[in-house]
């Protein structure tokens, strides 16, 4: 197998003297859309912070690209092209849909490709050029979501993770989003997706990982995990 593009090995994880994740191993391989399936609480959140460098590793190893970033900045993980969607999307109410996607090209290596990443992103998201110049926090949780993602875009990431991007939205909206992770990934991007949603998750990856507790319960090919009695049982609500 080739050297994955993101490689975690034996990672701790804690809020002060809380631990939230213990020993955690995960791959994910270029040209992939890897989950990261359970309940809330499981550690999926924290996971996804510590990899993008929100928060400190306590113990363990991030290698992205086949370089070590456990202590890195995030602001160095963004320049080597690594990009989180956080839960929640995390955007600027106040400021305009455009104002917030630009803030994904900081960056100075993007600044030049700003306005071409701009019209990229109006054309997978054609609502996003309609409410350009409207305020963020004015927008619906599945048009908030898709700004958080294009802000994400912007920076041309090999590596997006997506946290919870179905999280408080109506059905068919969850159908839409997951529909762009679909476009994305056939773009070439990579995705790290977190997601209680372990239907929408298996259905979309190809590889996933089962956290509960702060660890890896369980791993292999989404298509087989699907038919896994417990992840049936547990995380999909199958009856048996």
């Amino acid at each position: 197998m080739a050297e994955a593009l993101l490689r975690v090995e034996a990672l701790d994880a804690a809020y002060d003297a809380v631990q939230v994740v213990w020993g955690l191993n995960l791959q994910v391989q270029a040209g992939t859309v890897t989950s990261l399936i359970g309940s809330n609480g499981a550690g999926k959140t924290t996971t996804m912070n510590v990899i993008a460098g929100t928060l400190p590793a306590r113990r363990g190893e991030i290698i992205f690209r086949g370089e070590d970033i456990t202590t890195k900045p995030p602001d160095l993980r963004v320049g080597m092209r690594l990009s989180l969607i956080p839960e929640q999307r995390q955007l600027w109410p106040r400021m305009t849909v455009e104002e917030n996607l630009l803030l994904g090209a900081f960056p100075r290596r993007l600044r030049g490709k700003a306005k071409e990443n701009l019209k990229n992103i109006y054309e997978m998201f054609p609502r996003l050029g309609e409410r350009r110049k409207q305020y963020a926090g004015t927008l619906s949780g599945g048009e908030q979501q898709m700004c958080a993602i294009g802000r994400g875009l912007m920076a041309e990431p090999l590596l997006l993770m997506l946290d919870e991007p179905s999280l408080g939205l109506a059905p068919m909206l969850v159908d839409e989003i997951f529909h762009y992770v679909r476009v994305i990934a056939a773009r070439g991007v990579t995705i790290l997706l977190a997601a209680q949603n372990a239907n929408y998750a298996l259905q979309f990856s190809d590889y996933c990982y089962v956290m509960e507790s702060g660890r890896i319960a369980l791993e292999g090919r989404s298509e087989k995990l699907r038919c896994d009695h417990h992840v049936r049982r547990a995380y999909m609500g199958a009856a048996s």
